[in-house]
């Protein structure tokens, strides 16, 4: 089973697909995470990123879909994938499919975390306490938002369309968050 996760940055993906990976035994891929570990391992690529992220923009499809093919061509991962902030566009939508369909595998549900721009501010005000990243700041948080929210609406509408998509309340405390995923999931594993 391969599950798609998304909302805007600091919605609590990273927490829900935590959950989901030990719960239902699947492989998280994080967008966020495959940037960062280039940018810790100070590759070139790393440096590339760390220059785009900090101006609060997105990293460009091309770099991201070539480190997520890497991901989804290991047959370790296979229909075991859990989707964190990818797909954020129709391109990467369309691209994830047709890469997913090259080895075989296909996207079983989507879950949308829908949380507003003052929880999110307030969870990365949080977060940034505790884990001092510094693509953390109010500022950057905000101008992220709003690209996520212009983004994905057309994301939204495909996976909508293919009668993927699950709108899951991201506002709820983790417990009941947990909860209303693990149902979700339940239904399509029958």
């Amino acid at each position: 089973m391969n599950i798609v996760i998304f909302g805007p940055p600091g919605a609590g993906k990273g927490t829900q697909s935590k959950f989901i990976v030990n719960k239902f035994k699947l492989h998280q891929l994080s967008t966020g995470d495959l940037l960062r570990n280039e940018i810790k391992n100070k590759t070139k690529l790393g440096s590339e990123i760390y220059s785009i992220i900090n101006s609060g923009e997105l990293v460009s499809d091309q770099i991201v879909g070539n480190l997520i093919e890497k991901f989804v061509s290991n047959n370790d991962y296979k229909n075991k994938i859990i989707f964190d902030g990818y797909p954020r566009t129709l391109i990467q939508a369309k691209n994830l499919d047709d890469l997913l369909k090259k080895y075989k595998q296909k996207i079983d549900i989507v879950l949308k975390l829908s949380v507003s721009l003052e929880t999110v501010k307030k969870r990365i005000f949080e977060r940034q306490a505790i884990e001092k990243r510094t693509d953390d700041s109010e500022e950057i948080a905000i101008k992220r938002y709003k690209t996520y929210e212009k983004s994905s609406e057309p994301v939204i509408d495909y996976y909508k369309q293919s009668n993927l998509l699950k709108v899951v309340n991201g506002e709820a405390g983790i417990p009941e968050i947990n909860s209303e995923i693990s149902g979700l999931i339940d239904t399509i594993k029958g």
